[in-house]
């Protein structure tokens, strides 16, 4: 074999110029290299998976025909920039991603000048897109500003508000909709391909722009031919609404055709104004398990390239959103007014099971926290029961519906929120280190911390009984063993005593209950589980403060605000002779890695909780 045909084209690809000087007839090639380079990477680490498959074509054909990083790649979300980062000179650190000290799970703007801005939630890349234009309007070397945006985020009503602002300023912008659900049109093929090549040509866009001024000295004939114009492009585009948004649409092509993609978009770099391109491409692509099973494998454990199957590291463990979705179908069963409301994280919250056997209660609102919660609002407004799942750093993005629609109504509606303190792998845009200092400045909330999943069904059940607004947090994962399903009611704001001891009391929060009981016992200290941060066990807090010196705390929550302040509050405020330490986590944005690590590096392992209160008790 000779030695040009076992050379590989990736090897000599590092930067995006790279691929701006190679030969066109070598640019399919490259797309199937980075497509195996990425099954072969994350086979081995894990990521995100299904949405980088489908989006390679298009990375590589934008680093070609823009001149980044002087122009600017915005990615929507970011779970779909990892051929991006392969094609940026990161390939080389591509089985670090989602590991301790390696790269961030999503672009970042302190990682790489080819990062023009650091994400991790959806529906952000038109307005972010949008600004940068702005900033650059009038420059005479100004950027080329495109945004991708794919995987449902459209539908977020950010991203339509941004299309709004965009169409109405007339921003020279291109948006691009990476549809691999085919949510807008299904219809792909060779008249569509020739018709958006047509619409987007140099020569088109030039007579369709003269005609325009012409036809502006005989106005009746220009409303005619606009009229017209515009019902002929609705026809063959399926691009109304974007068209009325003030954007000029294209397509949509096939996001995997990559002659065709190139073509068009270096037409759309001549065309000035908002521009949309839809393209329609298949998640997963390249490799049939995930392109047969779209949901399981759009995010991945380490798996078998032959087989598609997730290697087997550890024994399943029983999750706390399986403990959710065992009390909620258990419930379902006997209250028919029971609705369950998701922001397009059904699978991942444990509504798998809910969905099959109660669909017509089941509402997937797709990526639009705001309306999921102000949803459910109507729901509890008209007598139902919504519970709302949702993960603690998607709460976030609806933190003005979570009080001005549900608490100041003080309606009957229960959250029953996951992923909650320190997640791991997917890093800081994803960690719930701050839902317990939002939640409880928030008047007629209830918020609940379970140490466990037996707790954690219990509370389920007392939440949803109570009337008024519950919001219940837990962790990712679980722990070994089995559960009791079997629901007690808990008394609202009442703590539970689990081991007595001598000058400590330690304030537990949650299911870091675990790692305080070994640290108990070597101090000989009293142990309390709180489970509850609003309202505080009042009595039980004055009692404990005339026997023990000391109260220590411990959250995995931001100590800025959590639960710790809870308790100092009340201290003070009550003039209570005793002095407070409180543990958690600091006041900063914490990087990937597991669970373990990021406790650890941050005091929050038993052998480091331990020295921290010997140190302040000496």
């Amino acid at each position: 074999m000779k030695k040009e045909e076992t050379e590989k084209i990736l090897d000599s690809i590092n930067f995006p110029q790279d691929i701006r000087n190679l030969p066109e007839k070598k640019i399919p090639q490259l797309c199937d290299e980075v497509r195996e380079f990425l099954i072969e990477s994350i086979a081995e680490t894990g990521g995100h998976f299904g949405s980088n498959l489908g989006v390679v074509e298009l990375t590589v054909a934008l680093h070609r025909v823009f001149d980044t990083p002087n122009d600017l790649l915005v990615w929507d979300v970011g779970h779909q920039a990892y051929p991006h980062k392969i094609l940026t000179g990161r390939k080389g650190r591509l089985k670090t991603i989602r590991k301790k000290g390696g790269l961030a799970p999503f672009p970042k703007r302190e990682e790489s000048q080819y990062d023009s801005l650091s994400v991790g939630h959806t529906s952000t890349s038109i307005s972010a897109a949008l600004g940068m234009t702005v900033a650059h309007q009038g420059e005479k070397e100004a950027p080329q500003v495109v945004a991708v945006i794919g995987d449902g985020a459209l539908a977020g009503g950010m991203a339509l508000e941004a299309l709004n602002h965009s169409g109405d300023i007339e921003a020279d912008l291109l948006v691009i909709l990476n549809d691999n659900k085919m949510s807008i049109s299904p219809n792909v093929g060779g008249i569509r391909k020739h018709l958006t090549r047509l619409i987007s040509s140099p020569l088109y866009v030039y007579w369709h722009t003269k005609g325009n001024k012409f036809l502006r000295r005989v106005p009746m004939l220009r409303e005619f031919i606009r009229r017209a114009d515009k019902y002929i492009r609705g026809m063959i585009t399926h691009g109304t609404l974007f068209e009325e948004l003030g954007f000029k649409y294209y397509g949509p092509i096939d996001g995997h055709d990559i002659k065709t993609l190139l073509d068009v978009l270096i037409n759309l770099k001549k065309v000035k104004g908002p521009k949309f391109l839809h393209i329609i491409t298949k998640k997963g692509k390249g490799y049939l398990p995930a392109e047969q099973d779209e949901f399981s494998l759009h995010a991945v454990k380490p798996f078998d390239v032959a087989t598609g199957q997730i290697k087997k590291t550890k024994p399943k463990v029983i999750s706390y959103s399986d403990v959710f979705s065992d009390w909620i179908c258990a419930k379902a069963e006997k209250d028919n007014k029971l609705h369950s409301i998701t922001p397009a994280m059904g699978e991942g919250s444990g509504l798998a099971e809910f969905r099959k056997k109660f669909p017509e209660r089941f509402h997937d609102v797709g990526i639009a926290e705001q309306h999921a919660v102000t949803f459910a609002v109507g729901l509890a407004c008209e007598g139902k029961r919504p519970v709302v799942s949702i993960y603690s750093s998607f709460l976030q993005r609806a933190y003005d519906q979570f009080i001005h629609d549900v608490a100041y109504q003080n309606l009957n509606i229960l959250f029953a929120i996951d992923r909650a303190g320190i997640v791991g792998p997917d890093g800081a845009t994803h960690n719930g280190s701050f839902d317990l200092s939002f939640m409880r400045i928030v008047p007629n909330l209830i918020v609940m911390v379970p140490a466990n999943k037996n707790e954690c069904y219990s509370m389920l059940e007392t939440g949803y009984r109570y009337k008024g607004p519950v919001a219940i947090r837990y962790p990712r994962g679980g722990e070994k063993g089995e559960y009791n399903q079997k629901a007690y009611l808990i008394e609202i704001g009442k703590a539970k005593i689990i081991q007595q001891g001598t000058k400590i009391a330690i304030l537990s929060f949650g299911a870091i209950l675990e790692k305080t009981k070994k640290v108990a016992q070597k101090l000989e200290a009293t142990l309390i589980n709180m489970r509850f941060v609003k309202p505080l066990d009042e009595e039980l807090l004055k009692n404990l403060a005339q026997e023990y010196d000391f109260f220590i705390t411990v959250e995995d929550n931001t100590i800025l605000g959590g639960a710790g302040s809870a308790v100092n509050e009340f201290v003070l405020n009550n003039s209570l002779e005793v002095k407070v330490k409180n543990i958690g986590l600091p006041d900063k944005f914490l990087g990937a890695g597991t669970r373990e690590e990021i406790l650890a590096d941050n005091n929050l392992n038993e052998e480091k909780i331990l020295k921290t209160i010997e140190k302040f008790i000496s």
